[in-house]
């Protein structure tokens, strides 16, 4: 008779919880993001990960547009990347979170706030809208790294670089995101190693999970 394999314990949380990953693109976060996943699966959590813009309409839009230079106004943007999050908490982030799973999400309304406040609109009423419906993160980690080194990374990528990755005025936008300060916002240097990064990250996050967790045994 075939001897059954053992499975490895699981971990329940006693509710869900929101991570969010931000910066100017090229600091790395969406790797981030996939790794931190990973690790968390591997050690027993429930998690999933999402990314902003969404795949719904709106999100589909914003992708779209991207490619023209100058085709939407700083209004049309911010219109459309909050109706592609009240989606993305709708359909998402919330179910999920409900269900207690470790959620991670690849920016967020942060981005909205440092994107669409670098070109001329209050952060602040940004932040007000948004935190009307949106989920309130448990941790933000926010990637930091100059614009140049960010921008030599993502060399190649395509046509997105027309609409939102021109470094004047990515400096702008990581000035606010340098602007977010907080117990849950954690400002790492995205020029390190992406070891060090993935160590760090990991390391807060496990640590914030301990006191949500429990051990449940596999089923036999």
């Amino acid at each position: 008779m075939k001897k059954a394999v053992s499975q490895p314990e699981k971990n329940r949380l006693s509710r869900g919880v929101l991570i969010v990953l931000e910066g100017i693109d090229g600091t790395g976060k969406s790797t981030q993001a996939e790794i931190l996943h990973d690790g968390l699966e591997s050690a027993g959590y429930d998690s999933v990960r999402f990314r902003e813009p969404s795949d719904s309409r709106w999100g589909r839009e914003i992708r779209e547009k991207a490619a023209r230079a100058d085709s939407l106004t700083p209004e049309e943007e911010l219109e459309l990347f909050q109706a592609d999050r009240r989606d993305n908490v709708k359909r998402h982030l919330k179910p999920a979170l409900d269900q207690k799973k470790v959620v991670i999400l690849d920016r967020y309304y942060f981005s909205t706030i440092a994107y669409q406040g670098a070109k001329g609109i209050d952060p602040e009423r940004i932040r007000r809208e948004n935190e009307l419906f949106a989920v309130p993160p448990d941790l933000v980690f926010i990637l930091d790294i100059h614009p140049g080194h960010g921008l030599g990374r993502i060399e190649g990528r395509g046509p997105r670089a027309l609409l939102f990755e021109r470094e004047d005025y990515l400096e702008n936008v990581r000035r606010i995101f340098h602007s977010f300060q907080g117990e849950r916002f954690v400002h790492i240097d995205a020029s390190d190693a992406v070891e060090t990064i993935t160590s760090r990250i990991k390391g807060i996050v496990f640590a914030f999970l301990k006191d949500l967790t429990k051990k449940v045994s596999p089923e036999k």
